[in-house]
């Protein structure tokens, strides 16, 4: 265990004692003064309307928010305090059901393809609940020592893959039980952070050393130092419709095709942080991400809206969790404030003009505040390092820079601009798919000067 982990090991374990000790001190009171909980706060923006839910404001039974899990009539939300449901709008307590979630942490829920809820938690490992029973596999998780079950994910085959933090990797196929650490397998680390399966039915295993890939006999593993992930710290990823893998990492968001890594951080985005927590996509295909500052939604190409405390009702500090149901509703769980429920967002169109700080092309400072990022681009000669990396194979570019912005012109051979792409942001895509083949000149004009660069689009 490194210094971080011991570190966010003992905060919340010390957070969690905090906040037990708070609830009960809640309880006691209401039940003394037979008080009723305040209504959750709700508001109704330009893009949507938010409903925070938090332990003064309704029966959620915790305010810090460690995993989450939503479907089309609710959410289930895991809490240091236990686990507990909203349907409609009533929450339900399911501690009172089995006594083995009273005040023990919730560390992730996965609902399968059959409805089955599978519980992670610290003390008791895996808990299933079919509706009506629990299964505890309390003597399997003693034996493979499964505390602090971090993720839980059901392969093409229906086998069930376990990430343990300090316990690495087991799987479950419903009879059979096989555990996978480094010392017997060339998993990078037994710190497991988060699991996917992608098509192949390949297992992809984020940790706090790099990511594991497992293909059912064979290892692959991409760190920092072999690869274009930014940060060995992963704790997020997803895989999208078309393979892609997405991480979160400590390092901000990488994209990863299988050839090309592409980095999103908080100096070329408005990625609200560069420790980005969990990530989740929605039924559109948009990624939302959440951070230790905020929250944001990408179209994994140009568009980007953040989502702080000072623009929303998300609340302030380290957004831990995303879920999307999958109809239009997005769920934020932060790490010591509550749940926000987001219903009714809309990407919306490029340049907005209502909001700067939401608009395609804001710029973040090293100091993380936003910026317009409308710019008096120079013509005179620049040395600043601009370099040209070409996916053609994906039908776009990235251009990595050292400024946060640019405006990018392509001129061709007879000296025509023929594309133009205004606040370009470091590293993001634009797409030269319908360009004819040919010699271009590409411009790249930032507050430092112009460089051109020759670029043969074959």
């Amino acid at each position: 265990m490194n210094i971080e982990t011991e570190t966010i090991m003992s905060n919340r374990t010390t957070t969690r004692t905090a906040y037990s000790k708070m609830k009960t001190a809640i309880v006691c009171a209401c039940l003394m003064a037979g008080l009723q909980c305040a209504t959750p706060p709700t508001a109704v923006g330009q893009n949507g309307s938010w409903t925070v839910y938090d332990t003064r404001s309704s029966d959620i039974c915790g305010n810090n928010i460690s995993a989450l899990a939503a479907d089309a009539k609710g959410v289930w939300a895991g809490t240091y305090q236990g686990l507990c449901r909203m349907s409609g709008t009533s929450w339900m307590d399911y501690s009172m059901f089995n006594q083995k979630l009273k005040d023990q942490s919730v560390n992730c829920l996965t609902l399968d393809d059959h409805g089955i809820l599978w519980v992670g938690t610290d003390d008791y490992g895996v808990i299933e609940w079919d509706g009506t029973n629990w299964t505890e596999h309390s003597d399997i998780t003693h034996k493979l020592k499964m505390k602090f079950v971090k993720e839980i994910v059901k392969d093409q085959d229906g086998v069930i893959w376990i990430g343990v933090t300090l316990g690495g990797v087991v799987s479950y196929d419903g009879h059979n039980w096989e555990k996978y650490t480094p010392d017997d397998s060339e998993l990078l680390s037994d710190f497991v952070l988060d699991l996917a399966v992608d098509r192949a039915n390949r297992k992809w295993i984020t940790t706090n050393g790099g990511v594991s890939v497992f293909n059912g006999s064979r290892w692959t593993g991409y760190t920092s130092a072999n690869s274009g992930l930014p940060d060995d710290i992963v704790p997020a990823i997803v895989i999208d419709k078309d393979n892609v893998k997405w991480f979160g990492t400590l390092g901000g968001l990488a994209r990863f095709d299988g050839q090309h890594w592409t980095v999103w951080t908080s100096r070329n985005s408005p990625l609200p942080s560069d420790q980005v927590n969990d990530i989740a996509i929605d039924e559109n295909g948009l990624l939302w991400i959440a951070t230790s500052a905020g929250a944001a939604v990408f179209d994994g190409l140009d568009q980007w809206v953040s989502f702080t405390s000072k623009n929303s009702l998300i609340p302030a500090g380290n957004i831990y969790k995303v879920a999307c149901n999958g109809r239009g509703t997005v769920w934020f769980g932060n790490d010591a404030r509550g749940l926000a429920k987001l219903t009714g967002f809309k990407m919306p169109a490029k340049n907005t003009s209502h909001n700067p700080a939401l608009q395609q092309g804001t710029a973040v400072a090293d100091n993380g505040d936003t910026r317009s990022s409308s710019r008096n681009f120079s013509s005179e000669p620049s040395d600043e390092k601009v370099r040209i990396i070409p996916h053609l194979d994906e039908g776009y570019i990235t251009i990595s820079m050292e400024s946060p912005v640019a405006l990018v012109s392509f001129i061709n051979a007879s000296g025509k601009v023929v594309k133009t792409t205004e606040n370009y942001m470091n590293n993001q895509h634009i797409k030269i798919n319908r360009l004819p083949k040919g010699m271009y000149t590409v411009s790249v004009k930032t507050e430092r000067g112009e460089r051109k660069i020759k670029f043969n689009l074959k």
